[in-house]
């Protein structure tokens, strides 16, 4: 399993309409191969700021089959528009900590 983490900042007065258009985009991701499960989590801190974390049965299933994919543009779409600056994707597998 594959975690995707993403630091996004929304622009300011737009996170109300950005939690609309993301869960209506959520159908999207959750259509992909490979896709496990998602969240989006609003921080307490920082105005705008949220993580989203994305479960992939592989890194393939997101690098190559959701954003090379048709559905994409249109994630890209309905949630690009609110990120400034635009976010960086890093991915991440759990560590089996029984080997030590």
């Amino acid at each position: 399993m594959i975690l995707e983490a993403v630091m996004l900042q929304v622009k300011k007065g737009q996170e109300q309409e950005y939690e609309k258009a993301f869960a209506k985009a959520s159908a999207i991701i959750a259509s992909m191969p490979g896709y496990l499960s998602h969240e989006l989590q609003r921080c307490l801190e920082k105005e705008g700021k949220y993580l989203l974390l994305v479960r992939w049965e592989t890194l393939e299933d997101h690098t190559v089959g959701f954003r090379q994919s048709r559905a994409y543009h249109d994630w890209k779409e309905k949630l690009h528009h609110f990120y400034d600056p635009f976010p960086n994707v890093e991915h991440f597998e759990n560590v089996d900590l029984s080997n030590y």
